[in-house]
């Protein structure tokens, strides 16, 4: 039987800061039970792993900086603070100093209010449920830990260097007979944690930059701007006449891409597209397998498919793509939102790299974004994220379980449903898919009526 995590969700720990179970209590529990995993994990009882911690921009990330760093150094551990650095960026760092492990303190998308924490293991890798499982026993109980005193108590440093060490890597990404000479790019940067690194990479590798949302205060990440408003980027690419349109969120796992005539490129059609391209240099074959989730789009599968490649679905989460993409070798994958995993040059989402390899593919065929991408025929989709107040398992709840049976009968093998609720977020999500937009849009909406009429009390 699958025991259910009372902290873990399926990107790390997240809440509202400052409310369990984003509170600095929790972050100094957290950090003495990574340590004391670590210490075991790799035979260093009685010595002191390394860990590297990084955050975003967000307010709140200050207190829980310290408050997780506290929890290391009381285990006995090392700490390395990056300050401000994405996500991919702690990936990175963390294997290239031959840490034990690395913790980046963000909550990704969400408004600045909020707060997470993902750890990542010595290879750069997301922890799988049962690490996570095991790491929040001991958070919960912990008598499991064993206390370390005099000597055997640990240090923190602060090591803003390490953000040359990423800049370095990510710009390597770029294909060395590739430049971005002649290139006019806006580069949404949310406010968040890639506000220096960005614009710098680009910039270095030739392009021009115009650089949007690179003044965060703590509170305006992800405000208005990046990934989430990509409509802010749009209006900046016919303003500026650039060629492309790069909107990270406040981590920079993730990428939306807006081409030149300021239209919004569909997330399915980027991993469409670098498919495509990886196929045409010979990097993937028709042996090798495209990792998406049940959300990809039907149109990006066939299209992949078409090409000659699988496409294999897992449950949402980027970390459950990187670890298919472990098991079988696969080089790509990619989720509609924006998270796009190459497997050649990071362990994780990284919105950067993506951003340059589709940059190469743009030199590769010199065509713009726009041409690439319409070839790549998606089916109608509709997304609504209804606002819950509680969790209660769809199949409970006997009007929406009855409503759900009806649609997909209704629906038939011309399109399909996803219900699931948010492992971040207070939120029940409904993707309605097929043939017929029409058909599509009224099943929705009535799905919709009906969850907020149960869910929402």
């Amino acid at each position: 039987m699958t025991q259910i995590r009372k902290l873990f969700g399926t990107d790390g720990i997240r809440g509202e800061a400052n409310t369990y179970p984003m509170t600095c209590e929790v972050a100094v529990a957290l950090g003495r039970a990574i340590t004391n995993y670590f210490q075991k994990k790799h035979g260093r009882d009685g010595k002191r792993p390394l860990i590297i911690v990084g955050k975003d921009t967000r307010l709140s990330c200050y207190m829980l900086e310290l408050a997780l760093s506290s929890g290391i150094c009381s285990q006995g551990g090392r700490v390395i603070l990056t300050g401000p650095l994405p996500t991919p960026g702690i990936a990175f760092v963390t294997c290239s100093m031959r840490a034990d492990a690395g913790v980046m303190i963000s909550a990704s998308h969400n408004p600045f209010g909020d707060n997470g924490i993902k750890i990542f293991d010595a290879d750069g890798h997301k922890l799988p449920d049962s690490v996570e499982l095991e790491i929040e026993k001991m958070v919960l109980d912990p008598s499991l830990i064993p206390t370390q005193r005099g000597d055997l108590l640990g240090r923190a440093e602060r090591l803003d260097e390490v953000i040359g060490r990423y800049i370095v890597f990510a710009k390597s990404a770029l294909n060395s007979k590739c430049d971005l000479n002649g290139l006019r790019v806006v580069v949404d940067c949310a406010n968040g944690a890639a506000y220096r690194v960005a614009p710098m990479i680009f910039e270095e590798l030739g392009a021009e930059v115009i650089k949007l949302s690179v003044s965060p205060n703590g509170q305006n990440i992800n405000d208005g701007c990046g990934a989430l408003h990509p409509e802010h980027c749009a209006n900046a690419v016919l303003q500026y006449r650039a060629d492309i349109g790069i909107c990270l969120d406040g981590d920079a796992d993730r990428l939306i891409v807006v081409d030149s005539s300021g239209t919004i490129v569909d997330g399915d059609k980027v991993i469409g597209l670098l498919a495509k391209y990886f196929y045409d240099l010979g990097v993937i074959t028709d042996d090798d397998e495209v990792v998406g989730t049940v959300m990809n789009n039907l149109g990006v599968e066939n299209f992949i498919k078409k090409l000659g490649p699988k496409f294999y679905r897992t449950q949402v989460g980027d970390r459950y793509i990187a670890a298919r993409m472990r098991e079988v070798g696969s080089l790509i994958g990619g989720e509609p939102s924006g998270h796009i995993i190459l497997k050649e040059y990071n362990t994780t989402g990284d919105g950067i790299i993506a951003s340059l390899k589709l940059l190469e593919a743009v030199r590769y065929y010199k065509k713009g974004i726009k041409e690439l991408t319409d070839e790549i025929m998606l089916y109608p989709q509709v997304l609504h994220n209804v606002k819950v107040t509680r969790k209660i398992p769809v199949n409970d709840v006997p009007r929406i379980a009855n409503k759900i049976k009806q649609c997909e009968a209704e629906l038939g093998d011309k399109g399909r449903l996803l219900v699931r609720y948010s492992g971040t977020e207070a939120l029940l999500r409904i993707m309605f898919e097929g043939e017929d937009n029409d058909q599509i849009q009224k099943l929705a909406n009535e799905l919709k009526l009906i969850v907020e009429e149960e869910l929402i009390k």
